[in-house]
């Protein structure tokens, strides 16, 4: 289901997408680490979805 969600972007798209699931994954592990996170497969998605996109974007290239 994520997948196609990233299949339909363009490059451009495809680098804010990793920026804005980097910064999200930060802020989950500092509240992960602080105790605040109570639903921790949030991480694990989290970093899946950063890896579908790296791979569209280097198989763009």
């Amino acid at each position: 289901m994520a997948e196609k969600k990233t299949e339909a972007l363009k490059t451009e798209e495809l680098k804010s997408t990793l920026v804005n699931l980097k910064q999200t994954q930060m802020n989950q592990r500092f509240q992960h680490a602080a105790g605040n996170l109570p639903k921790t497969h949030v991480l694990r998605k989290t970093r899946r979805e950063i890896a579908r996109v790296k791979t569209k974007l280097n198989a763009a290239q």
